[in-house]
């Protein structure tokens, strides 16, 4: 089986996480797929960046997050773009939607500073 999870790296004490697509039985930090994502968490609020055009390849061949990832998707509204694309929206417009959200997204956080 096919899972999309999060792969550390980072200094110690200092982690940063990769979003990539692993089999279930591979190691944290082993091998891997695609790498479609990444993560920090050390920044305010935390950096999120997503390839969402290879995130709908991957689940539409049945790979499954992990329930961090999961939550990662719900934060960036990844999921529900894949619940839309899975009843037949173009990706293209999608991946649009999801540019202009992560803009929106960055011009709040940097307003708020």
């Amino acid at each position: 089986m096919v899972r999309i999870r999060l792969r550390r790296i980072g200094l110690k004490a200092q982690p940063s996480y990769r979003i990539i697509v692993a089999d279930k039985e591979s190691p944290r930090d082993g091998r891997f797929l695609d790498i479609i994502g990444f993560y920090n968490p050390r920044t305010n609020p935390g950096t999120i960046t997503v390839d969402e055009a290879k995130v709908f390849d991957w689940m539409s061949k049945g790979a499954q997050p992990t329930e961090s990832v999961a939550q990662i998707f719900k934060t960036t509204g990844t999921l529900d773009r894949f619940s839309r694309f899975k009843k037949g929206e173009a990706v293209a417009t999608l991946v649009e939607e999801s540019k202009t959200a992560e803009a929106t997204r960055n011009i709040s956080v940097k307003t708020n500073k």
